[in-house]
């Protein structure tokens, strides 16, 4: 299944998406679950499941699409460095533990939705990656059982503002703009890829490939960062790992290639879908 959070008139649902259409879960389950989260939560994947042959309450064009888990109090945790091409064009060691920051979630936005290049820099970098949805509480979680945690998988755009990242040690100024972020289309369910590892995931930037490698590639691969994760903090339904993004990233470029004003972004993962935004400048009126 492909499980999206939106909006229509004003108001926020969540639902299934199907060919050309959405099947509006939230407007009959709003009770029960108030959103993907709460469904993730209580392990009622399969109630949506079998809400699949309903026909459709919406056109997709009719709504607008949020991050597929909105909840301000899930967990974005974002790996760095985790592609061997990536660690070498930004001069970087092989770490030798997953390196982690943290995103808030006025950083990101949905698919369809602009990305705010802010007023304090030009240096607006795209990063394509594979986001990991947690769909039950993991803590201590053992490798050979880690991808048993997963509800589903996503794409996601890391947007660093490069200067302000490398202002300091700690990452969080460059990756936490406003809106600097996206996270979608959609969810894709886990028992749709057995294996994460086969997906490949490219960004193009105005319609060019500027990143393009295989998910196999990481250093740190998906059970590893959910064991990893799950011994220093609590995973919960809704929590989200950006796994790391390949080689070609903007700063990586001789001259450099920052996204500007005009300009349009898509994340692109074989089997999962396109996540695309436009670039706006901000109104720092």
């Amino acid at each position: 299944m492909r499980l999206i959070s939106f909006e229509h008139d004003g108001k926020t649902s969540y639902g299934i998406a199907v060919p050309g259409g959405v099947i509006d879960v939230g407007k009959r389950l709003a009770s029960e679950f108030p959103g993907l989260k709460d469904v993730l939560a209580a392990g009622a994947v399969n109630v949506l499941r079998g809400m699949q042959g309903l026909p459709a309450d919406l056109d997709i064009g009719d709504v607008e699409l949020l991050p597929p888990i909105p909840n301000a109090d899930a967990k974005i945790l974002c790996v760095g460095v985790n592609y061997m091409p990536h660690i070498r064009e930004m001069g970087r060691e092989r770490p030798d533990w997953p390196v982690i920051f943290v995103r808030f979630q006025s950083s990101l936005v949905g698919h369809g939705r602009p990305l705010v290049r802010p007023a304090a820099s030009e240096q607006f970098d795209f990063e394509g990656e594979l986001a990991v949805v947690i769909g039950r509480r993991a803590r201590h979680v053992k490798r050979e059982d880690a991808l048993s945690y997963v509800a589903g998988y996503s794409c996601f755009n890391d947007g660093s503002i490069r200067d302000f990242q490398r202002h300091g040690l700690q990452w969080t100024p460059g990756k936490n703009f406003v809106a600097s972020g996206s996270f979608g289309p959609w969810l894709l369910t886990a028992d749709e890829q057995t294996d994460p590892s086969r997906f490949r995931l490219r960004t193009l930037l105005n319609g060019q490939v500027m990143q393009d490698e295989s998910v196999a590639e990481l250093c740190f691969d998906i059970p590893r960062l959910i064991e990893y994760c799950s011994t220093w903090t609590e995973l919960l339904p809704g929590d989200v790992i950006a796994t790391g993004t390949p080689g070609g990233v903007g700063a990586g470029r001789k001259p450099p290639v920052w996204m500007k004003p005009g300009d349009t972004v898509e994340v692109d993962i074989s089997g999962i879908g396109v996540l695309r935004n436009t670039i706006v400048a901000e109104n720092a009126e």
